[in-house]
């Protein structure tokens, strides 16, 4: 079979902002916009320029200075927005409005307070009306997640009619399992009229953990665009993050899916959009997560020594990692204190190594990580200093 691109649009300027104090300034913005354009991201969602003065000079300035990435900017179904949005991205070489409507009865009734056919008529206006400025028009049905799949279907239907290129069908609540996300994605390749002449793409929030998983069902299921942002940051419990995206379609090339990232930049990346927004990575996040190449288990870490493959799927300098971390606990055997004693210039015997290894187990009962200095104490501590071959 032959593989296919699954096109990544980053949305980390967009719905990864929107968590509560992680606001960046305009030369902040250009500097990220610029690294995702650098590292083959294809489209990129620079802001929601309606929302602020800010906002749109950072997706005006944005435009100006991506090089090869698509610059998007987001819309509600609103005819300024429209209007506001066309402006911001005039210098962008090239510009995609991204706009669209709640479609579930939540949203009908509840936030729109109108009805079915109304959410039909203003998403056709809505992409006609962005359409009247840019080519490439990608229409959301919000809450796509939980709206019905029938009416989804002719809103999408509706939303080609008129001009769309793309349709997002968004899990914005996160409530989706992977299998109705991948269900719903294949309803509509079946279902709609036109559906092979646009791109439909995935846009999942992490509420109850899914929002990778529930991304990769889609494309399995058909969506050639995975939106997603950097650490998987955004709303609440945040976005499918890229970097998972990308790894896993490399790490499992049966599914024949690929995107064009350049995956050795992902971990100086999370670090970049880390820093910026000052939301630290958990440790144990997939990829790029401090520990996501560390071991302190005595049986992970005689293992990895022998063989990294042993506990490691991916090879770290596959993500810009420089190597794997053998952290040494209470929990670490005499293997890694032998690798990390040799690190630091010591060759152990074994009778050396077990003599070590007992001050060893003191010194580290009562520290949660044994470093390189204390190794040095704990050596001299165990007076064999001079018996050691010193590399």
């Amino acid at each position: 079979m032959n593989r296919e691109k699954v096109q990544i649009f980053d949305t980390t300027l967009r719905d990864g902002e929107q968590v509560p104090g992680c606001k960046l300034d305009t030369k902040q913005k250009l500097v990220i916009a610029n690294r995702l354009d650098e590292m083959g991201v294809d489209i990129i969602e620079a802001g929601f320029p309606v929302s602020s003065p800010g906002d749109f000079l950072s997706v005006s300035e944005i435009s100006k200075i991506v090089k090869n990435a698509t610059v998007c900017g987001l819309t509600r179904a609103v005819k300024n927005d429209i209007d506001v949005a066309a402006a911001a991205l005039k210098y962008a070489k090239r510009p995609r409005i991204h706009t669209g409507i709640g479609t579930s009865e939540s949203h009908i009734v509840h936030k729109l307070n109108t009805t079915r056919e109304d959410i039909i008529v203003r998403a056709k206006f809505a992409v006609a009306h962005a359409k009247s400025y840019v080519e490439d028009v990608e229409f959301y049905a919000e809450d796509a997640g939980r709206t019905d799949n029938e009416f989804l279907a002719r809103v999408c239907e509706e939303a080609i009619k008129s001009g769309a290129t793309v349709l997002n069908i968004p899990d914005t609540t996160g409530y989706c399992l992977p299998e109705e996300y991948g269900a719903k994605i294949k309803y509509l390749r079946e279902n709609v009229k036109g559906i092979e002449n646009v791109i439909l793409s995935c846009h999942c929030h992490n509420d109850l953990g899914m929002a990778t998983a529930n991304s990769i069902s889609g494309a399995v299921n058909g969506a050639r665009q995975i939106e997603c942002t950097i650490n998987g940051i955004g709303e609440r419990a945040g976005n499918t993050a890229l970097e998972e995206v990308v790894m896993i379609f490399k790490q499992h090339p049966y599914l024949n899916l690929y995107t064009d990232i350049d995956a050795k930049q992902l971990n100086e990346m999370s670090r970049l959009v880390s820093e910026s927004m000052g939301m630290m990575v958990q440790p144990n996040k997939a990829i790029v997560g401090a520990n996501a190449f560390a071991h302190s288990s005595g049986i992970h870490q005689d293992g990895v020594i022998k063989n990294r493959a042993t506990y490691e799927i991916m090879d770290p300098l596959d993500v810009g990692v420089n190597e794997s971390l053998i952290v040494l606990t209470a929990r670490s055997g005499r293997a890694a204190l032998a690798y990390r004693a040799k690190k630091v210039g010591y060759e152990l015997t074994k009778v050396q190594l077990d003599r070590v290894y007992i001050e060893f187990l003191r010194f580290a009962d009562v520290k949660k990580e044994v470093v390189d200095d204390d190794i040095h104490q704990i050596i001299e501590a165990c007076k064999i200093e001079s018996d050691l071959i010193r590399n």
